[in-house]
């Protein structure tokens, strides 16, 4: 399409710290790392990819079809800056799918209006650049939110997941777990993540 690109190719072993290659992809418009095998090492190079790069990442599933274009797109959306930002650095993403979901888990009692009001803004801000979007509410009723989102992958269909990262503490999480981690180890599609 007359686009000018670069590609660059940086691998790491289990025991190289990701650091190393943060000063190498600063710079770039997008992240592609693989995900780690079930039961392979760690995940804590593509974490760290994640958390510190200041780049979106985008996080290949180590099983399953290779898809070079996503038709239906998955967005997690909670409100946080990290959402908004992983929105709109996905957003050629988003443009280009048939359709994305919006999913708005567990969203602030306070609303005015609908509860759809919590996924309306960037509802109306994706559709402005020509996406085409729709609002899905959900209570976790005690599940946890990385169940929902799989199990919403599986139902609709979605093959491009896109999440904000680490919207709590990296360290919360490295503890006691959470949503991002989660999907960097067990995302059944291509997960896009920003932060």
């Amino acid at each position: 399409s007359g686009l000018s690109f670069e590609w660059r190719s940086l691998e790491s072993f289990s025991g190289d710290s990701a650091l190393t290659g943060i000063s190498n992809v600063r710079a770039a418009d997008l992240i592609i790392a693989a995900q780690r095998e079930t039961g392979g090492d760690s995940t804590a190079d593509v974490d760290t990819l994640v958390y510190d790069a200041g780049r979106p990442v985008l996080v290949v599933p180590h099983a399953g079809p290779l898809v070079t274009t996503y038709k239906h797109v998955l967005l997690a959306w909670n409100g946080s800056k990290e959402a908004a930002r992983a929105a709109f650095d996905a957003l050629p993403f988003i443009i280009e799918a048939e359709k994305t979901d919006i999913l708005v888990i567990d969203p602030p009692e306070t609303l005015d209006d609908s509860p759809e009001a919590a996924g309306a803004e960037i509802a109306a801000a994706l559709s402005r650049h020509g996406a085409t979007v729709s609002v899905s509410v959900q209570q976790s009723g005690g599940n946890s939110v990385d169940d929902i989102i799989q199990t919403r992958i599986a139902e609709t269909g979605a093959d491009l997941l896109v999440l904000g990262a680490y919207s709590h503490s990296w360290l919360r999480q490295l503890l006691f777990g959470g949503v991002t981690r989660t999907v960097l180890r067990t995302s059944p599609v291509a997960a896009f993540l920003s932060r």
